[in-house]
């Protein structure tokens, strides 16, 4: 079956030529020009991962992704967008989403990305005999099902949160390098990653408070460490 894509984009050309080319690498891609027609689409199909523009007439971007994570909170949000602010993708990646691509890019670039958060989505068949759930402190943490559970409660991860969150705590008490976290996750080790890295562990904080026996503790000038 193939992949759905949500692609909003309010630029009639550029709309065409990325749905055209994405199609050709076998995604069904549905497109909105504006955030309400999106929102609309989202509300009645399902979707394997949603890309979106934030400068969009009707509704903005920012509001269409937190309105879609407030929905589903495990679909992969990928911004596509020509605002390359610090503050713009900071401020994306609090209200829920995954990565964030800069205008103009490259499909492939674009396709890669894709295909990263495809290969990891729930919507993907499990392994029959294998069992990815772990015990962190208290919590049980299924890295499969992107779930994060405590005294019959469960908090629903992102990809990336459950991405930070498995490679902490398979290394626990022991002190991680940022830029070794970055690569190993982003990929790169840039500002802007070290900036969203920082937004990520901020909230897995706050998802094992349950715990106070677990930190994450911020070790100056060299990363973080985990420890239960």
């Amino acid at each position: 079956m193939k992949k759905r894509i949500l692609y909003v984009e309010d630029d009639p050309n550029l709309a065409f030529a990325t749905k055209d080319n994405l199609e050709e690498y076998d995604y069904e891609v549905i497109h909105a020009p504006d955030g309400i027609k999106a929102l609309e689409y989202f509300g009645k199909d399902h979707f394997d991962i949603c890309v979106l523009d934030i400068m969009l007439p009707k509704m903005d971007g920012f509001t269409l992704a937190e309105k879609i994570r407030n929905s589903d909170s495990q679909v992969p949000i990928l911004f596509l967008t020509a605002r390359a602010l610090q503050e713009d993708k900071i401020k994306g990646l609090k209200l829920g989403a995954d990565d964030y691509i800069t205008k103009p890019f490259s499909i492939e670039e674009l396709k890669l990305r894709i295909d990263v958060f495809l290969r990891r989505s729930k919507s993907e068949e499990p392994l029959a005999a294998k069992a990815d759930s772990s015990k962190v402190g208290k919590y049980t943490f299924d890295f499969q099902k992107l779930t994060l559970a405590i005294n019959g409660s469960s908090q629903n991860l992102t990809f990336r949160e459950a991405e930070v969150l498995k490679f902490l705590a398979e290394r626990p008490d022991q002190v991680i390098r940022r830029d070794e976290l970055l690569k190993a996750i982003w990929g790169d080790d840039d500002y802007f990653m070290g900036r969203s890295l920082d937004v990520f562990i901020s909230r897995l904080r706050k998802y094992l408070s349950a715990d106070p026996d677990i930190k994450i503790d911020n070790i100056h000038g060299v990363g973080f460490r985990m420890r239960w």
